[in-house]
């Protein structure tokens, strides 16, 4: 596993790439070694009492036999309800209930989330009998480059929201932090200090992947956090019994690791290879753990896992039918919504369609997707860095004027935030939407997260809307009031064939539903299961895929399709239509 670490271990990455089972597995082979270890889950999608057959929850809890371990899993959004109370409690009977309303409101963003977690896991960083305790702390999940910048704001937050000139980004979930200041700054130097915390970057070996490795790499060295190391997990094993797909997938990894930013590849780096069982239970964990190979029975006669998965061009047929509309891919980082936005644009184009694609996400890179033109289909993008710049020139020359240094300081500091971006394309996302009703737009938009803080932007500016004109009027359309109206948008929710990305997504739709918003389909990408192949580790790993697809089919949502795993990467405008062909070919295309 990994060698020589210090007290505070932190393992942080995207949605699936493993850091639940890195961090369970790393824990378990510490109190092997005699050490006694405690394991901090701050993770939404956790599954650590899953993976230890143990139930734990907010408590710490011993682990059933495995002598040393303990584990506590904290729940960011019930820590979120927790923190909203008590900022709001007191206030309760003393300010009226539509200003309570708007604080809570306020309250209700990712920023908060994150803020809260860090709130309940900080009280176990700074602990010193707790920590005294134990030999190693390791934590599943980091705090973001972005949260701690927040928790190192100058000044005094409490009296620059008083005064009333704070922004509406992240300075409301900052409101009730200035008690524990004395212990984030603590926790901030914990964090940042090289001899008692180092920091594990996560990631599968993709291009994608290891560039967002890289940008959360430089972040989080620039406030401090350098004692960093690369953890490659999911790579193809060089024994590919000559299957085509399986050769594939290694060029692929390989290819990826190669072109690594020189920063990224300077780090210390584990790799761990793709293995066939999922890492659940104390025996496959202590197989993982001690680097015993991945046996894997002989492949089977049949190349399909699968039969008669619906396919991309099923659900096209049915975004198709009004003629026009709105059509927006969401879902986590790494889960390929920018080709399934494309495959859907390219196909509706070629059937004849006027269609806008376009994209909200920094990280997207639509035009190398197409590598090409399509008549009918335009190609678009909201630049972020643009429309923040603009916000930001508007927000600092209002708000901003008249300000002391300091201040303007704190003023600065927040528009720094992720949040910012949201508000700053909110413009420009609104004339997208109002284009939709004249034909197709297909958008790509950013992760999650960055997702549901734009799409609170679109309810605040609805709410703000009604309320200056006193009702709703047959007259006015918002924008939130177009995102609700399924004849107008569809959106669609797209995941990978594994537990982690389906619970996120799920918690994606639960999110979008509270908003009045309800997903039109998913679509599940990357998946074994609908391809082919007879390579017995990847037969194996499809056999496993059949319980997430049942449950997005059964359970989540009224339609869905499945798109198989691609033995090349789909770029260009004829691999993306094939993608909504049939499995067959989408496989071999």
């Amino acid at each position: 596993m990994f060698k020589n670490l210090p007290k505070f271990v932190f393992f942080t990455g995207k949605g699936g790439v493993g850091k639940t089972s890195l961090a369970c597995a790393t824990s378990l082979n510490l109190a092997a070694g005699g050490k006694k270890v405690l394991l901090v889950s701050t993770d939404p999608a956790s599954n650590v009492g899953q993976v230890f057959a143990t139930d734990i929850g907010n408590k710490i809890t011993p682990i059933n036999n495995v002598t040393g371990l303990d584990a506590i899993e904290i729940n960011p959004e019930e820590a979120a309800a927790e923190y909203r109370e008590r900022i709001v409690g007191p206030m309760r009977g003393i300010l009226p209930e539509e200003t309570l309303r708007s604080i809570e409101e306020q309250l209700s963003g990712a920023c908060t989330i994150e803020i809260a977690a860090f709130d309940e896991f900080t009280a176990l960083l700074t602990d010193d009998d707790l920590v005294a305790r134990y030999d190693h702390v390791v934590f599943d999940t980091a705090p973001t480059g972005h949260t701690i910048r927040m928790l190192k704001l100058p000044g005094a937050w409490s009296g620059f929201l008083e005064s009333g000139k704070g922004d509406a980004s992240c300075l409301g979930p900052l409101a009730g932090l200035e008690k524990q200041r004395t212990r984030y700054g603590a926790a901030v130097d914990r964090l940042s200090d090289e001899a008692t915390t180092r920091l594990i970057l996560v990631a599968r070996p993709h291009c994608s992947a290891l560039a967002e490795v890289g940008r959360t790499s430089k972040e989080l060295a620039s406030i401090g956090i350098k004692n960093q190391q690369l953890a490659i997990n999911g790579m193809m094993p060089e024994n590919t019994d000559g299957d085509p797909l399986a050769e594939a997938l290694l060029k692929r990894d390989r290819d990826a690791l190669a072109g690594m930013a020189p920063e990224v590849a300077a780090l210390p780096c584990a790799i761990f290879a793709l293995r066939s069982e999922n890492l659940v239970g104390l025996d496959a964990l202590k197989r993982f753990a001690s680097g015993a190979a991945d046996t894997v029975m002989a492949a089977q006669d049949g190349v399909a896992i699968a039969q008669d998965l619906p396919m991309l061009g099923d659900l096209v047929d049915g975004i198709e039918a009004p003629g026009k509309g709105l059509i927006m891919f969401m879902g986590k980082g790494g889960v390929g919504k920018t080709t399934m936005a494309a495959a859907v644009a390219t196909e509706l184009a070629a059937r004849g369609h006027k269609v806008l694609l376009t994209t909200t996400d920094p990280a997207a890179h639509i035009t190398e997707t197409l590598a090409g033109d399509q008549t009918g289909l335009t190609v678009s993008r909201i630049d972020p860095a643009v429309e923040t710049a603009r916000y930001h020139d508007h927000v600092m020359a209002t708000k901003g004027k008249g300000l002391d240094a300091q201040a303007r300081a704190m003023l600065e500091e927040d528009l720094r935030s992720p949040c910012t971006e949201e508000i700053a394309v909110f413009q420009a996302f609104s004339r997208v939407i109002r284009e939709s009703t004249k034909h197709f737009v297909v958008m790509d938009t950013a992760p999650t997260g960055h997702t549901l803080l734009l799409l609170d932007a679109t309810g605040s500016y609805h709410k703000e809307i009604v309320r200056h004109t006193g009702k709703t009027s047959a007259k006015l359309v918002t924008p939130m009031m177009r995102l609700q109206d399924p004849e107008q948008t569809k959106i669609m929710i797209v995941t990978l064939p594994e537990t982690t990305p389906v619970l996120e997504a799920t918690h994606l739709q639960n999110d979008l539903q509270r908003a009045g918003i309800k997903p039109w389909g998913w679509i599940i990408n990357s998946s074994l299961a609908a391809a082919q192949t007879r390579q017995p580790l990847l037969q194996k790993r499809a056999e496993a895929e059949q319980e997430q697809i049942a449950k997005v089919r059964d359970q989540l949502s009224e339609r869905y399709a499945v798109v198989p795993m691609q033995a090349v990467e789909p770029v260009g405008v004829e691999k993306l239509r094939n993608l909504c062909g049939t499995a067959k070919s989408a496989a071999a295309a």
